[in-house]
């Protein structure tokens, strides 16, 4: 399978950031890729009033990503928002060429590091595989990668790949973080994980707002036995990965580690 991991920063103005997305896409389906993943909150950034945007924005941001996921002929994963009973749903929705649109609800909200999610955002509840080229893809956000049950579950249900996408907050030691669950979870679930976060404002030079977790980059493809395929650094970049899913079932014989698992695991 092959992707496009579009590693961006976006701002609040909805409108520049499709505009990114669009020229992101467009490079990667010129380049053969299947699927482009983006990061967590692309429609708009974190620490702005994204129910407001979301209420304002969400009808022609879907418009326009079901338009060009037609037009370039690839599945784009995007991060989005969308509000219910006043409160901000956290999405990670996946737009088919043939106009069809899914989406996961993030589920474990941040309420860590002096960040509290859950006062504005409403949780999911359950699990979620897309088919993609032909496979079962699962699909989480961000501070789900700290919970390997949740990819346990998504091996279970026949998941090869997991595809996180995050707006990772910044501070001491939190790369390193990012990279160990990444290959931790891709180990422990015999999967492939592909994990894209918002670039690092510092070194891309993007004004992002100051509040919120808002991207420290490093988005990397960990293989189902723990090496990094990909890695990045903290600028903007798109590149583009071919995945031979098969391995994963070349881990879950060698290293049997779900079937194994006691405790409920």
């Amino acid at each position: 399978m092959k992707l496009g991991l579009a590693q961006i920063n976006t701002t609040t103005d909805v409108a520049g950031n499709l505009e990114k997305v669009r020229d992101y896409a467009g490079r990667a389906a010129a380049d053969g890729a299947e699927v482009v993943i983006f990061p967590e909150a692309t429609m708009s950034a974190f620490g702005s009033g994204l129910a407001e945007i979301a209420e304002r924005e969400s009808a022609g941001w879907r418009e326009a990503l079901t338009l060009l996921a037609a037009d370039t002929d690839t599945a784009i994963v995007v991060g989005e928002f969308a509000v219910s009973a006043g409160k901000v749903v956290n999405l990670l929705a996946v737009y088919a060429p043939d106009g069809t649109r899914s989406e996961y609800a993030k589920i474990h909200l941040y309420d860590a590091f002096g960040f509290k999610e859950s006062d504005t955002v409403e949780a999911g509840e359950d699990p979620a595989l897309v088919a993609l080229g032909g496979e079962d893809v699962g699909i989480a956000i961000c501070y789900d990668i700290r919970f390997p049950k949740l990819f346990a579950e998504l091996s279970r249900r026949g998941a090869r790949l997991a595809i996180v996408s995050a707006s990772w907050g910044a501070g001491p030691g939190k790369v390193e973080q990012w990279e160990l669950l990444a290959r931790a979870r891709a180990v422990d679930s015999n999967m492939f994980v592909v994990a894209v976060g918002q670039a690092d404002p510092q070194v891309s030079g993007v004004a992002v707002p100051p509040k919120g977790p808002t991207g420290v980059g490093h988005s990397l493809v960990s293989d189902p036995f723990g090496h990094v395929i990909v890695a990045l650094g903290g600028e903007e970049a798109l590149e583009i990965v071919d995945l031979d899913l098969g391995l994963a079932d070349e881990a879950a014989e060698a290293l049997p580690v779900l079937a194994n698992a006691k405790l409920g695991y």
